[in-house]
């Protein structure tokens, strides 16, 4: 791996801007398991709750799944040192956007502020009447389903249901990052969800060299990865803040109870 951690460091440090495509696997260590694979959600759950079409003709069935998935099961999870090094590296403009396929709004929560979100976020709540948004946390899920304060209409979760678009600005922030990137780190995504596992594509089309952090091989290593690092997220992320700082990282990050420090070369 030390080879691949030199590597990578080395394309960071001449990059001139360098985004991240996240998804599931970077979570994983946070204690959110991925939605595929033999321990992933939809073994256990059926995914046909969010479907928006099942959604909107049963929403109280719906949301009794929600809310025992995203709202009671992890609620508690919080940004490992994958998420922690990343804002960091924002911090010393080694960053310069995040294009996420996750929902769990911890990339906000490491403090990172350039965060697209593909499908959305769980800590949001929207009207689906007047469009009213609302921090989830504000939102009493005692009794099901959730309604606006204002409208009365029906509130779902701001992420993408399966029967919905992608959020425009997140696709315009992922093909301007196309454009702009010399590297895209590509981190815990098997490569298997469309249309996000496009980008990556589209940014090796474009020009940018692909550094790949998986514990597996994806869709991406065999075609387009130029640097692959096999490991979990947030040990290699460790390993590769090792090369990139000079200093250990305070680990007081707003509040989060995640003790984080850079080891030595």
């Amino acid at each position: 791996m030390g080879d691949e951690i030199k590597k990578a460091a080395e394309l960071l440090l001449k990059s001139r801007f360098t985004t991240a495509f996240t998804g599931a696997g970077i979570s994983v260590e946070s204690g959110i398991p991925p939605f595929r694979g033999n321990d992933g959600i939809w073994g256990k759950y059926d995914p046909h709750f969010l479907e928006i079409s099942y959604f909107m003709s049963h929403p109280r069935e719906s949301w009794t799944v929600i809310k025992e998935l995203f709202y009671d099961f992890f609620a508690e999870a919080k940004p490992n040192n994958a998420h922690l090094v990343m804002a960091e590296m924002e911090k010393r403009a080694l960053l310069g956007r995040i294009i996420t396929q996750n929902i769990d709004n911890l990339h906000q929560e490491a403090g990172s502020r350039e965060v697209y979100e593909f499908h959305g976020n769980s800590q949001r709540l929207i009207c689906l009447g007047c469009h009213r948004l609302y921090p989830a946390r504000e939102i009493s899920l005692d009794h099901l389903p959730p309604t606006c304060r204002e409208c009365g209409g029906l509130l779902k979760p701001d992420f993408v249901f399966f029967g919905e678009g992608i959020p425009q600005k997140a696709l315009g922030a992922s093909y301007e990052a196309v454009s702009l990137s010399d590297v895209f780190i590509v981190i815990g995504t098997t490569g298997e969800v469309m249309p996000a596992n496009q980008i990556p594509f589209m940014a090796k089309s474009a020009g940018s060299k692909i550094i790949e952090i998986n514990t597996e091989p994806s869709n991406f290593t065999g075609s387009i990865t130029d640097v692959f690092i096999r490991g979990k997220a947030g040990e290699v992320m460790q390993k590769l803040a090792a090369e990139l700082f000079t200093a250990s990282l305070d680990d007081d990050k707003d509040g989060i109870n995640e003790n984080f420090e850079v080891h030595g070369k």
